[in-house]
C-alpha cells in the first residue's frame, strides 16, 4: 500500500534517535482516512483495503522498507530548558517521495512507549488525534503551512487523562520533523559534528538553493536567515487567522516553517489581543499578541546552536546572527502587513502607504476589541461593506461608532485602488474565510466520537472546512461564533 521509503533521518548514527517498533493494539479500527492526501503520496490505492488500512495506521503491522524510529531532541518549554526530550510517542517510519517530487516525513503518533517517554504511557486519547487531525486539514485549505494527518486508527483500548478516553494513533506527514529542538539536542552535549550533519540536512531538504554558497560559515548564517523568513510569514498567516498555537516551545518549531505539534491550539473569536486558551499556559506566554515575539525568541535559540558553524571565532559568530535576528521584527512586519492588506482588499502598489496602511489596519483591530466583535467574523462582513452592504459588519459590534468612522477612512483608501468594489470583495473573499475550527463545534466533534463512538459530527466539520471561503446558506450556522453557554475558555494538550 505505502510506496517505497527511503531512510533518510535512519541513516544518521544512532545517537540521533531511538529504534523503536510500534506497540501493538487491541482492536485496530480506521475512523478517518484522508484520500486525497493518500493519493498525493503516491499510497497505492488500488489496494486499499480498511481492515488492512487499520492495521497499518495502527502500527500493528510495519510497512516493507520502513525502519521505525523515535527521534531525540530537546526544548525550551515555556523558556525553561529541557536537554531531553524526543518522540515520547511517536515513531516515524521513514520518508517517502510525493507525486511532486517532494519528500515527506510519515510517522504514527501514539505508537507506544519509546525510551523519550519520560514515563509516560506513550498513548494518545482519540480527542487530541481528531482535533490535530481536523485542524491541521483545516489549516491546509486555509493556506497555512502545517504538518498534515492521513489517517486515524482508534486503539480498543483505554487511555487515562484524568478520566479513561478511548485511545487513538495518528498518521501524521510532514516536510520534516527537524525542530529547533533538534538542533538544541546535540549543542547541549558540545556535540558540534551533529548539529553540522542536521544543518547539511536541513539545507539539502529545505533549503537546497543555499547548497552551493562558500564559505560554508556563510552558507550556515543563510540557513538562520531562511528559517527565520518562513518563520516569520508562518506566524503572520496565523495571526491573520486568529489562531493560537498554545505551545510555541522550541521543541514544537519546525525549520521547515510548516506549523507542527497541534495541541491546546485553538481559534480566537471576540477580538482581544490578550487571548489565549491553553490550560497550562498559566502566564499567558503563548497569548495570540504575544506569538511573533516568541518566534525570534526561538529563532535566538537556533542562532546559539549554529554559532559555532558561523565562524570559529564566537564573537563575530555572534555579530554576524544577531544583525539577521534583528531584522526580524522588519521582516514581520511586512510578512503581516501583506497578510492584512489583503484581509482589507488594498493593493501593495502605492507609494509610501506602509504607514498609513499600518495605521489603518490598528485603528481596525481598536475598534474590534472596544466592539468586542468576532475576529474572523467581522472580516468576513467587512468583504460584503466594500460593495456597500455595510449594516451587518456594523451589527457585529457593541459599540457601532468606532467601526463607522475607521469605514469611512477605509472607503477613502480603497479609492486609491481604482478597482471596483466589486472586485475588491472577491479578492478579499479569497482571503478572509467564512469557515474556520470554532472551539465549540469543535468540541461537539470530539465529545460525540469520544462519548458516543460517533464521528458524524466529525466528519460533518470536516466537510465545512474543507470549503471555508464559499459562504453557503446551508453551512450558515458553522460561520457563527459560539453562543454564551458554549464558549470554550480552556484546550487542554492530551499528552
Amino acid at each position: 500500500m505505502f510506496p517505497e521509503f527511503t531512510l533518510r533521518y535512519a541513516n544518521f548514527p544512532e545517537r540521533f534517535y531511538a529504534r523503536f517498533d510500534p506497540v501493538p493494539v487491541k482492536a485496530p479500527r480506521l475512523v478517518a482516512f484522508n484520500r486525497p492526501l493518500a493519493e498525493a503520496l503516491g499510497l497505492d490505492l488500488d489496494a486499499y483495503d480498511e481492515t488492512a488500512a487499520a492495521e497499518w495506521f495502527s502500527g500493528n503491522r510495519v510497512p516493507d522498507g520502513a525502519a521505525p524510529l523515535a527521534q531525540a531532541y530537546a526544548g525550551h518549554q515555556f523558556g525553561h530548558f529541557n536537554p531531553r526530550l524526543g518522540d515520547g510517542r511517536a515513531v516515524l517510519l521513514g520518508e517517502v517521495t510525493d507525486r511532486d517530487g517532494r519528500l515527506r516525513d510519515i510517522q504514527l503518533k501514539g505508537a507506544g512507549c519509546t525510551p523519550f517517554s519520560r514515563g509516560g504511557d506513550g498513548r494518545a486519547p482519540l480527542g487530541p488525534v481528531l482535533r490535530e487531525y481536523l485542524i491541521s486539514e483545516a489549516m491546509q485549505v486555509l493556506g497555512v503551512p502545517t504538518a498534515r494527518a492521513l489517517a486515524a486508527v482508534t486503539t480498543g483500548e483505554r487511555v487515562v487523562r484524568g478520566v479513561p478516553e478511548p485511545g487513538a494513533v495518528l498518521t501524521r506527514v510532514a516536510s520534516s520533523h527537524l525542530r529547533i529542538g533538534t538542533f538544541q539536542y546535540f549543542a547541549a552535549r558540545g556535540d558540534s559534528e551533529a548539529v553540522l550533519q542536521l544543518a547539511d540536512h536541513a539545507i539539502e531538504r529545505h533549503y537546497p538553493e543555499l547548497a552551493d554558497i562558500e564559505p560554508p560559515g556563510a552558507r550556515y548564517l543563510a540557513l538562520f536567515e531562511a528559517v527565520q523568513a518562513r518563520q516569520a510569514a508562518l506566524v503572520a498567516r496565523w495571526m491573520g487567522l486568529g489562531f493560537i498555537h498554545g505551545v510555541m516551545n522550541t521543541d514544537n518549531t519546525s525549520i521547515s516553517g510548516e506549523t507542527i505539534d497541534y495541541g491546546p491550539c485553538a481559534f480566537m473569536e471576540r477580538y482581544d489581543p490578550a487571548t489565549l486558551f491553553s490550560s497550562i499556559d498559566e502566564g499567558g506566554r503563548y497569548a495570540y499578541a504575544n506569538q511573533p515575539r516568541i518566534v525570534q525568541w526561538n529563532l535566538a535559540r537556533f542562532a546559539e546552536t549554529l554559532l559555532p558553524l558561523i565562524d570559529d571565532d564566537q564573537q563575530r559568530a555572534i555579530a554576524r546572527a544577531s544583525e539577521i535576528l534583528e531584522a526580524y521584527p522588519g521582516r514581520y512586519e511586512a510578512e503581516w502587513l501583506a497578510v492584512m492588506r489583503a484581509k482589507l482588499g488594498l493593493g501593495e502598489a502605492l507609494a509610501s502607504s506602509d504607514q498609513a496602511d499600518r495605521e489603518l489596519v490598528d485603528a481596525l483591530l481598536e475598534a474590534l476589541q472596544a466592539g468586542r466583535a468576532d475576529f474572523t467574523l467581522a472580516f468576513r462582513r467587512l468583504c460584503d461593506a466594500a460593495e456597500g452592504e455595510e449594516q451587518e459588519l456594523v451589527a457585529l459590534f457593541e459599540r457601532a461608532e468606532p467601526i463607522q468612522a475607521w469605514l469611512a477612512e477605509w472607503r477613502r483608501r480603497l479609492a486609491q485602488e481604482d478597482v471596483e468594489g466589486s472586485e475588491i470583495a472577491r479578492r478579499m473573499r479569497l482571503a478572509n474565510p467564512a469557515y474556520i475550527p470554532r472551539n465549540h463545534r469543535v468540541e461537539e466533534a470530539l465529545a460525540a466520537a469520544i462519548d458516543e463512538d460517533d464521528f458524524a459530527p466529525f466528519e460533518r466539520l470536516m466537510q465545512v472546512l474543507a470549503r471555508p471561503f464559499e459562504e453557503r446558506v446551508a453551512d450558515a450556522d458553522y460561520a457563527q461564533p459560539a453562543p454564551p453557554s458554549a464558549r470554550v475558555f480552556r484546550t487542554f494538550c492530551g499528552t
